[in-house]
């Protein structure tokens, strides 16, 4: 029964194709991780905190350097027979490269393992002897043994792969050449031992590498959290602020609509300017109500308690010393007119000194201090040191009570100071600006003209 090829679906390529393509791209990654360097010429711990740490790497090179070349050439002259001036040469040539560790070890490797290869080459010329070692004395051997564990730490694994397996390659090749007299048990040697400490240098390096991406992390963490507390921080204070603002947007409101009303004889273009003017303030009402259920998206209530100033610092006072905090509160008697922001800022940062106290330092003596002086309003809360060393209720705040205070300040454009005293206290200082004392004026309140033949018509409930 004849079949048709061209019914049959389109297989893969043949497989030797696809066997010698992935062959020759391995070999040319290989070749690749060879010629180029992982990583910049930095010194090996270059980034470590102490100097010590940073030297270490100098002195552990100088100390291979200093140690492997006599006694390469030591070996080469006593135990193989080397002439001293190609002894020198080859000892040299195989050990002074170990210098580059610190901070070029592929370099370092372009050296010593040509080198290598050349000082077996000619000691396969000469006879070998009871004790001779071939192709990789002892020196060799355990030098590039020190070479392959630098390569581990510093390179990526292609390269350090592509390095084992020109180790292997040359050991091979040179047991293949090798005479029936010659004993190349170094030939297999080097690459056993080789490969494990390529994975321990590789495994140390990676290990590092994850540690260091580790603390790159929880320092982003740690500027996330910071980042996250003031934000939320401000979504409290912008929550507070709403009830500020929409109560002089409805002042704004009433007395526009009210105007041609309370005031007879207006022109019809003020009327109509009135009108424009209210109708300005409910919209910009209702975009405030808007951006509030946004701030409140989570699901959270508003208080719709009105907010607290600072005729209810006394209440606030007395609810902290009945939690066990000695507080005293000095307060001037009059503070002059002090804006709606002022006075709800300078009470939430009372509370949050307060608040800090109790959970920091229980127990403290406090004073909170109010006072009015050139034009600003000097909030000041000191506590002392806790009577009795006693752990604190609470080893690590939030951060939002210093975050806080320092939003609050900022909006109304103050200053603060805070930081520890030196008898093992606290110390909290805002400075707010008032606004300028106006001129004596009657009663406070807009003033109310309702002339006799104007009715009176109530402002809309949804404008308040």
């Amino acid at each position: 029964m004849a079949t048709s090829s061209s019914s049959s679906p389109a297989g893969p390529p043949p497989p030797a194709d696809g066997l010698l393509s992935a062959a020759r791209r391995n070999l040319r990654e290989l070749a690749h991780g060879l010629s180029h360097t992982s990583h910049p010429s930095t010194p090996l711990l270059a980034d470590a905190p102490k100097r010590w740490q940073r030297l270490l790497p100098y002195v552990v090179v100088l100390a291979l350097a200093a140690t492997f070349i006599p006694v390469t050439i030591t070996v080469l002259t006593s135990q193989y027979g080397m002439p001293g001036a190609v002894a020198g040469a080859l000892g040299v040539a195989q050990a002074a490269p170990l210098l580059m560790l610190a901070h070029r070890p592929l370099q370092a490797w372009w050296i010593i393992f040509p080198a290598d290869i050349v000082g077996a080459l000619v000691l396969l010329a000469r006879d070998p002897g009871r004790l001779d070692v071939w192709p990789w004395p002892p020196p060799t051997l355990v030098a590039y043994l020190f070479l392959l564990l630098a390569l581990g730490l510093r390179e990526t694994r292609r390269t350090v792969v592509a390095v084992w397996a020109a180790t292997a390659a040359a050991g091979a090749v040179l047991h293949l050449i090798a005479p029936s007299d010659r004993a190349t048990g170094s030939a297999l040697l080097l690459p056993i031992l080789g490969a494990v400490v390529l994975v321990i240098g590789a495994a140390v390096r990676e290990r590092g590498e994850a540690t260091r991406r580790l603390a790159e992390q929880e320092t982003i963490s740690e500027a996330e959290r910071a980042q996250r507390t003031l934000l939320e921080e401000r979504t409290r204070i912008a929550r507070e602020l709403h009830d500020v603002v929409a109560h002089h947007m409805s002042v704004i409101t009433v007395q526009a609509d009210s105007a041609p009303y309370r005031i007879s004889g207006l022109p019809e273009p003020a009327r109509e300017e009135f009108a424009s003017i209210a109708a300005a303030a409910r919209e910009s009402l209702g975009e405030m109500r808007r951006l509030l259920s946004v701030l409140r998206s989570d699901g959270t209530e508003g208080d719709r308690a009105p907010q607290p100033g600072l005729d209810r610092l006394q209440q606030l006072v007395e609810a902290t010393v009945r939690a066990g905090l000695p507080v005293t509160l000095s307060r001037a008697a009059d503070l002059g007119e002090v804006p709606s922001a002022v006075d709800l800022s300078a009470y939430r940062i009372v509370q949050e000194a307060l608040a800090n106290v109790v959970r920091h330092a229980p127990g403290a003596p406090t004073q909170v201090s109010v006072r009015a002086a050139a034009g600003h309003l000097n909030v000041l809360v000191v506590n002392g040191p806790a009577p009795k060393p006693a752990s604190p209720l609470e080893s690590a705040g939030t951060g939002h009570g210093l975050v806080g205070m320092r939003e609050r300040v900022r909006l109304t454009g103050g200053t603060l100071d805070t930081g520890p005293l030196p008898d093992g206290g606290f110390r909290v200082a805002a400075r707010m600006p008032l606004p300028p004392p106006g001129p004596p004026s009657g009663p406070s309140g807009p003033p109310s003209v309702q002339p006799s033949d104007s009715p009176a018509v109530p402002p809309s409930s949804e404008d308040l």
